[in-house]
């Protein structure tokens, strides 16, 4: 490693550390005061560069790509505000767990709070979101120093994947002059080897050895004692980056036999599995206190994963005064709620499997778990043979003529609680992801770009027309990061899901200052981004979405759609798969 001068030095240290340490692939915006990393990620011939005009678009598309990959995706800017454009990502990365490694440049410490043009407060920018920060020493070409960056590099990214997931702020500041200027007597030929080209081979100058999570034998059997009931339920909420491993979950399952109630972001509503492993996806349209009243009592819940995004599953195991087992490798409190008996901390994958072989066979009735998939077929019977349209419509006919095996990015608000309502576990190869963690509607069509460059799988995007027009910028990376998707959006016309919230009974101010109808032609986006879009309605949906992903580039399929009538169909469809299950009693 030959270097002109001792910024260009320490950059290509630090990103030759990144590399060793499994670092692939960067975002960039650009800037000049982070011209010392920028030249350093384009010169490695072992990293792809993501080159964005946009800082928070930016973000959220390595908060994407890490979260498809669940590997470490940096991301850097320039100083200055552009660093404060990352938080939203940052955020969401913190509350969903995603490893993120967030690299701002920064003026030197004597330019600090001197009113130097473009210098803020950078210190601990993103305050408690981030899971690690420092800021970095200044570069300098001795040995010493060079060997603590390498050092500060590796712990970086072991931060940034440890448990629990998340990003890791590194500020870096660099004099001038920025560029890989030569400067004569800036890097002396004294500097050891180790020091400039790091340890032999590929190996990263520090090694963290992760370990697992796991219970000791005592605790193991006080669990699988307390499974070995009659009316139990395993809850996965939305997965933790890389996910679960679902074999292990189906052979707990079949240990218990107990019915799987799984989140359409759990990573176990869709695959091969739920051929022989008792899925239940519609329980968001029929738990019911009417209903469950009327059911025998739940004895005992093993939850996995963060907090379910169905809000009548989350009320109905509140109810219950069920013990309940919260699984967390990271001893994190997931359940606002709070009537969780039991924090385990543990590896949900391996604790699954253990519990397995631990109970054999349980004892696990069949009737109640019957009982539970005989409702969650009511529920998609009566979806299936309802004339009414309502915007599920959509998200169910994603999950079912999505390209096997593809991507489905889906945004918060209504798209994600219409899948979970109305997208049937079936057995088909889907990555299913979404943005909640903090649950924002920012930043959604990057998140879904970067999952996307992150595999060759087809990317579907299924979002609201709030969410696509807070990050139509996001939709210039189509092209300058070559990624081609299918993008749905569900216009109604301003913020649909406020409909389901008391506010929607009070004219004024409901329509104007909660709905905010927008009147919004999405139409020129095709010309200003180079992809195709139709506006189709509800009856040409499939057709144009099957057109779609067996096409080349990218595609947006707007779905005009009424909010107020789909909430509606939404709440009797509901009444009548309730009073069927009633009747059936």
């Amino acid at each position: 490693m030959t270097a002109p001068n001792r910024n260009t030095l320490w950059a290509e240290a630090f990103v030759d550390e990144l590399v060793r340490g499994g670092v692939s692939a960067v975002c960039i915006t650009p800037g000049s005061r982070s011209t010392p990393l920028t030249v350093a990620f384009d010169r490695h011939e072992d990293v792809h560069v993501f080159s964005h005009l946009d800082e928070r678009s930016s973000a959220f598309f390595a908060l994407g790509r890490a979260r498809r990959t669940g590997e470490v995706t940096p991301l850097v800017c320039t100083s200055g505000t552009a660093a404060a454009n990352f938080h939203p990502a940052v955020i969401e990365a913190s509350q969903s767990r995603v490893p993120l490694l967030v690299l701002t440049a920064d003026r030197p410490p004597e330019l600090r709070d001197s009113g130097a043009n473009q210098t803020i407060d950078q210190e601990k920018l993103f305050g408690t979101s981030t899971r690690w920060y420092r800021d970095v020493a200044e570069p300098e070409a001795t040995d010493r120093k060079l060997r603590s960056l390498r050092t500060t590099v590796g712990r970086a990214v072991a931060k940034a994947t440890g448990a629990p997931a998340g990003p890791v702020h590194l500020n870096v500041p660099f004099r001038k002059p920025l560029e890989p200027t030569p400067v004569d007597g800036d890097v002396p030929d004294s500097l050891s080897t180790l020091a400039r080209e790091g340890r032999d081979g590929d190996t990263p100058f520090v090694r963290t050895s992760p370990g697992v999570q796991e219970v000791d034998e005592k605790e193991l059997r006080t669990v699988a004692r307390e499974l070995d009931t009659e009316r139990g339920l395993i809850v996965a909420g939305p997965a933790d980056a890389p996910g679960v491993d679902a074999e292990t979950v189906a052979a707990l399952s079949h240990a218990t036999n107990f019915p799987v109630l799984a989140d359409p972001l759990s990573g176990l509503r869709f695959g091969g599995h739920v051929r022989t492993t008792p899925v239940v996806g519609g329980y968001d349209g029929f738990l019911d206190e009417r209903l469950t009243e009327a059911w025998p009592a739940l004895e005992v819940v093993l939850r996995i994963g963060a907090s379910p995004t169905s809000k009548p599953l989350r009320k109905y195991l509140a109810r219950t005064g069920a013990r309940q087992f919260l699984v967390d490798p990271a001893a994190g409190w997931r359940e606002a709620e709070f009537t969780a008996t039991d924090l385990v901390v543990a590896d949900p994958s391996t604790l699954a499997w253990r519990l397995a072989q631990t109970l054999g066979r349980g004892s696990g009735s069949n009737q109640w778990k019957q009982r539970w998939l005989d409702a969650d077929d009511a529920h998609f019977d009566e979806f299936a043979s309802s004339p009414s349209f309502c915007e599920g419509r959509v998200l169910a006919a994603v999950a079912r003529d999505a390209p096997d095996p593809s991507t489905l990015f889906v945004s918060n608000s209504m798209p994600v609680r219409d899948l979970d309502r109305f997208g049937a576990p079936v057995a088909k190869s889907l990555t299913v992801l979404g943005n909640r963690g903090a649950s924002g509607i920012d930043g959604i069509v990057s998140t879904a770009l970067g999952a996307g460059s992150a595999t060759t799988d087809p990317l579907t995007l299924v979002t609201g027309d709030l969410a696509y027009y807070h990050d139509m910028n996001g939709l210039l990376a189509l092209g300058r990061c070559d990624v081609d998707a299918t993008i749905v959006v569900v216009n109604n016309d301003g913020g649909g899901i406020f409909h389901m919230l008391p506010i929607a009974d009070f004219e004024p101010p409901f329509t104007e200052q909660f709905v905010t109808p927008h009147g919004l032609d999405f139409a020129p986006t095709a010309d200003l981004y180079d992809l195709s879009f139709a506006r189709v309605g509800a009856d040409g949906f499939r057709d144009a979405y099957a057109e779609s992903v067996a096409r080349e580039g990218t595609q947006v399929i707007e779905v005009e759609t009424d909010a107020e009538a789909s909430h509606r169909v939404r709440s009797r469809l509901k009444a009548r798969v309730v009073d069927r299950l009633l009747d059936a009693n």
